[in-house]
């Protein structure tokens, strides 16, 4: 709805865009999708499976061998940069760990261990407050890198 404007008008503006869809009526161009549509029936898939020959296919991309290997591709590729950023994310986390401790006097160990002595506690805390408030972690994240639970 948000391309035809939320208000009356929009929803006019939608009502006559469905309208005129239903005017064309049932176009065969329109209708199945997937492999199927895309091979020409269940006979070329069934000839292509005899044949012992394989098409990529994917039921939410409607196109031919090509075009969902290009799309498959480009999404495996945005997987493994979202895989990369949420990699780099704990080395961000790691490495400002690394200074809080180094600025407040407390070893590494201790910082992710549980320890409520008052020097460790605060160090946490600089941390936490860092990483949520300038990084964009969510506590949770913060919670988790500390070993920190809710659990007494």
């Amino acid at each position: 709805m948000s391309f035809f404007g939320r208000d009356s008008i929009g929803r006019r503006r939608y009502l006559d865009y469905v309208s005129e869809g239903i005017e064309w009526g049932r176009r065969p161009e329109l209708v199945g999708g997937g492999l199927i549509r895309s091979l020409g029936g269940w006979f070329e898939v069934l000839s292509l499976r005899r044949r012992g020959e394989k098409e990529a296919y994917d039921q939410r991309i409607l196109g031919d061998d090509d075009f969902v290997d290009m799309i498959l591709s480009e999404s495996e590729d945005i997987a493994k940069e979202n895989l990369r950023l949420v990699s780099d994310r704990r080395n961000d986390l790691k490495r400002l760990a690394e200074r809080v401790c180094k600025v407040h006097g407390v070893l590494m160990g201790e910082f992710r261990s549980g320890s409520r002595r008052g020097d460790v506690v605060k160090a946490r805390r600089v941390l936490s407050s860092l990483a949520v408030r300038e990084l964009g972690y969510s506590g949770a994240e913060v919670a988790r890198y500390l070993g920190v639970t809710n659990h007494v």
